[in-house]
């Protein structure tokens, strides 16, 4: 984020902007100050607070919590007069539509700060596309320049065949074409597949503002004279399409813009005035801010924490209703003292009561909790998979073997190629690898163990490892346990040794073991030197000597000798002797 920019929406809400207060506090509300220069401070906001995720909305959560100006968490609204009316074809295409209009947005009084406010915006727009768009799945937003377009507006579907001139274009292209050619046709149209007709935006002279969730129409671009917005946003997901709506108008509205209601008819003809700027209100106990933060706090206290958080306390009462449970505050009874808070609509994080108490916490300061044991105790109970999984790596580790942990990520030709194996189901491939050495999920563990010796063949023998970790067949993820040894003087017995040390370890009668050897190129074993290890007639493993021609592809030059079982098969087959 730019400091110039920050400190400009300060000041045009009449507060100062100190950077260096900021780099201190800022982690208190959701942040992470990563760096900082003169120029620009880099900020991680946590995924619990997309309302953060703009220069605007950040200085306004700034300005309650670092220096108590009180946000009030509803923004007053007008009738703009415009009508968006959605078409019933809509309810299977993208079926969740609202539009706001938002005037007078102070854009900078230079060139240079008009450039800052675009490239803000954008940027604004496409965090809130991956974090609560989804990448456009649940929600896709458009922001038009407003003087370019002739209300009121309508939303159709078309034919692929149809065009229009697209951003950053000066042709028309059909649907088709932008769908196969235009680079965020290509990025999105995964989310238009297997539709025969495609959403747009038209206003009243038939011209295209947006062909949602793809791009938006070149005429509408917003320029450094843009001060009149037409904001859309459609999708799937009410809850993330109402909180982009929010996020994006209260950001504009920050730069001194007046938010004016859009009358939208959605496809199932329902009239709903759009956005709803208005705050929600929630409860919360006494009893439970008591049991989670340990301390009891008198209703002047809450206030002041509350407005810090960009809030309002409501009442303090006595419950009389008890129990809601449309709302789910089944935390009340009856008698007890709770309080009735007011939270802006943006904030849609807050989803159940300790969501509150959170916000309770923070803006009451962690710094001035009590410094006490938690009162709240919980027993867990470990899972069965968990004591097997505990079983094997003592196992193992009893072998002296040094426990390792590597990606889940790998590809075929590590996985299947160089060891000789066939896939043992179909393979889980990812849809947009960002390298050609993590395509797919792993199918088995020890390609990965054997690349890891790769890696650390400059070090001194011997090195014996041993993982136990997910596996994915069929899209179902699984526990597999490897281990290798690139030792002198390993080699199939070694590893007959080990796998059974290790069944006899967690269980298996060895008596009922069998013993087969692999044919001739099946796996990574040199030939006469593998074996399959099968239990009620089940193989749950395969062990042996690593054949140098395979040890050559992942470049080690040494002898191994190594084995992987399929601890889930392990699980089922051998009764744990303890239980």
């Amino acid at each position: 984020m730019s400091h110039s920019l920050l400190r400009s929406i300060q000041a045009e809400n009449g507060a100062e902007y100190d950077a260096d207060d900021w780099l201190e506090r800022l982690s208190q509300i959701g942040c992470v100050v990563e760096g900082s220069n003169e120029e620009s401070i880099e900020i991680e906001v946590f995924p619990d607070r997309p309302d953060l995720l703009s220069h605007e909305t950040m200085a306004r959560a700034a300005r309650a919590f670092l220096e108590g100006d009180i946000q009030q968490p509803t923004i007053e609204t007008k009738d703009s007069g415009i009508r968006l009316d959605v078409d019933s074809s809509l309810e299977s295409v993208r079926p969740i539509i609202m539009a706001a209009i938002v005037r007078g947005v102070n854009n900078g009084n230079t060139a240079d700060e008009k450039d800052q406010f675009i490239q803000s915006l954008m940027d604004h727009q496409e965090k809130l596309h991956l974090s609560l768009g989804r990448r456009r799945k649940f929600s896709s937003i458009g922001v038009h320049d407003l003087s370019t377009l002739s209300p009121p507006f309508r939303v159709v579907t078309v034919p692929g065949s149809h065009s229009f001139v697209p951003l950053a274009t000066d042709e028309k292209m059909s649907i088709d074409n932008i769908l196969s050619e235009h680079t965020k046709g290509i990025e999105y149209a995964h989310l238009m597949e297997d539709l025969e007709v495609y959403p747009v935006i038209l206003d009243s002279n038939d011209e295209i503002l947006s062909f949602p969730p793809i791009i938006n129409g070149e005429h509408t671009t917003v320029s450094e004279s843009t001060t009149d917005f037409f904001i859309d946003v459609t999708g799937w997901e009410e809850r993330a399409v109402e909180a982009c709506l929010l996020l994006v108008c209260l950001a504009l509205a920050e730069r001194g813009g007046t938010i004016e209601q859009v009358q939208v008819t959605g496809c199932d003809g329902q009239v709903r005035m759009t956005p709803n700027m208005e705050s929600k209100e929630h409860r919360v106990s006494d009893r439970l801010i008591n049991r989670i933060l340990g301390l009891t706090l008198e209703s002047e206290d809450i206030a002041t924490a509350i407005q810090r958080m960009g809030g309002n306390l409501v009442t303090s009462r006595a419950v009389t209703d008890g129990v809601n449970k449309a709302e789910r505050w089944a935390d009340l009874e009856v008698g007890e003292r709770e309080h009735v808070i007011e939270m802006p609509r943006w904030r849609s994080d807050i989803m159940h009561p300790i969501d509150i108490v959170e916000d309770i916490a923070i803006g009451y300061g962690y710094e001035n909790m009590p410094n006490i044991l938690s009162s709240v105790h919980l027993d867990a109970i470990p899972l069965p998979s968990a004591h097997l999984h505990r079983r094997v790596r003592e196992s193992l580790r009893s072998l002296n073997l040094q426990e390792t942990q590597s990606l889940t990520l790998s590809n075929e030709r590590v996985q299947f190629v160089n060891t000789r194996w066939n896939k043992l189901a179909a393979t889980t491939e990812l849809a947009n690898p960002i390298t050609i050495d993590h395509t797919m999920m792993r199918q088995r563990i020890l390609p990965s163990l054997l690349q890891l010796l790769a890696a650390n063949r400059h070090h001194e023998l011997p090195q014996r490892v041993y993982e136990i970790g997910t596996v994915v067949l069929e899209s179902h993820n699984g526990t597999r346990a490897a281990w290798a040894c690139a030792e002198v003087g390993g080699g199939f017995s070694a590893a007959k040794g080990f796998a059974q040390a290790f069944l006899r370890d967690i269980g298996a009668n060895l008596e009922d073991v069998l013993w087969e050897a692999t044919t001739l190129d099946e796996g990574p074993w040199l030939p006469g030197r593998g074996a399959k290890i099968l239990v009620s007639g089940e193989e749950v493993g395969q062990i042996g000597e690593i054949d140098p021609v395979v040890a050559s592809e992942f470049g080690l030059r040494v002898p191994i000798q190594a084995g992987e079982f399929d601890v889930d098969a392990l699980g089922r087959l051998i009764p744990d002797p303890v239980l």
